[in-house]
């Protein structure tokens, strides 16, 4: 039986050309900026993403705790949404090795937070206050469904948090989903932010890795923050390598996986008993709802067993997630399988 796996993107393994690229990678010694490949795909993802330069990190999570510790000081406030990744899947990196503080506002269904509220929770100067210095933004979001946020909602609210002195740093792990679902260029999306990164490991099949971009004194000191962190790589061109095929040649077939999650939501929608709203998906995430009072982890478990991963959100909530591994057929495969289980029931 074929295993049907829609927990994440994650799971992608690397194309062919991918693996090519890594057996004949040049490389030399990273953290004396004498590795090649991760010099070209540092360029290429900041010249992609319209930014001065960027810097190679073994994950997201890297990522965005590098961007905080490089935007802000031990005691300083940053905004987030109370759905984000840095808040919900990394641990509390951002408090346990950044000593910030971090102040939730709510996400609403789109993603989107609201800049009325951002601006009424920036904290004023005080003696007894901790310092507002940063917001941070996510797109796509992973916990909203893969929601995009526009280039008009990102420039807005960029505006106003410079207006009060904050910068903004964009979680854009999926940002070229966002750029194809909205089908404008990413850097339009990436432009207005202080830094942005991306990965390279999810949607895009490289095997591993992250880019983080913004001007030439952000990355310089992200690169000693990485190296503090224990992320000098040395010779990593040979994974930096597939990174470089991924941008080149992986971001245009993304368009499927979105295609696809719509197949297999307006599928689900189908089912009885199955709670989906097929018009919600925009990119490669749709959330369900399994049927009658069926935990979101008992199904997942049920599904185990027949071939077909999600993975489960809460109590209620289960996450599919459309990749290059998977096509139309395994969609309607899964499905297939999803329905039987619910005649059996």
């Amino acid at each position: 039986m074929r295993i049907i796996d829609l927990r994440s993107d994650t799971v992608t393994l690397p194309t062919e050309e991918m693996r090519r690229a890594m057996y004949e990678a040049e490389v030399g010694d990273d953290v004396y900026g004498e590795d090649p490949t991760i010099n070209k795909l540092e360029e290429l993802s900041a010249q992609t993403l319209g930014k001065e330069a960027g810097l190679f990190t073994v994950s997201g999570t890297m990522s965005n705790l590098i961007a905080i510790l490089v935007h802000t000081q031990p005691g300083d406030e940053i905004i987030l949404g109370d759905e984000a990744h840095i808040l919900w899947h990394e641990l509390g990196s951002a408090a346990a090795l950044g000593g910030t503080v971090l102040r939730t506002i709510p996400n609403k269904a789109d993603g989107s937070i609201d800049p009325d509220i951002v601006e009424q929770t920036i904290r004023p100067e005080s003696a007894l206050l901790p310092k507002t210095t940063l917001l941070c933004l996510e797109n796509t979001h992973n916990r909203c469904g893969g929601t995009v946020l526009t280039p008009e909602y990102t420039s807005s609210v960029v505006e106003l948090a410079h207006q009060h002195g904050l910068q903004v740093h964009i979680d854009g792990a999926r940002i070229f989903n966002a750029a194809v679902a909205l089908d404008v260029p990413v850097s339009k999306l990436s432009a207005p932010a202080d830094s942005i990164c991306f990965c390279l490991s999810k949607s895009l099949s490289a095997p591993i890795g992250s880019v983080l971009c913004g001007t030439h004194d952000f990355v310089e000191r992200a690169r000693k923050r990485r190296k503090m962190l224990g992320g000098g790589m040395r010779q990593a061109g040979i994974i930096a390598a597939a990174g470089i095929v991924a941008i080149q040649k992986m971001v245009d077939r993304l368009a499927e996986d979105h295609a696809n999650a719509k197949r297999l939501a307006q599928g689900l929608s189908q089912i009885p008993g199955i709670i989906v709203d097929p018009g919600k998906i925009q990119t490669n995430i749709v959330f369900f709802e399994p049927p009658t009072d069926m935990s979101a982890l008992d199904f997942t478990l049920q599904m185990k067993t027949r071939g077909v991963k999600f993975n489960a959100l809460g109590r209620r909530m289960v996450r599919a997630v459309t990749h290059r591994m998977l096509t139309s057929q395994d969609i309607d495969e899964a499905l297939g399988r999803i329905n039987d289980f619910v005649k059996e029931m």
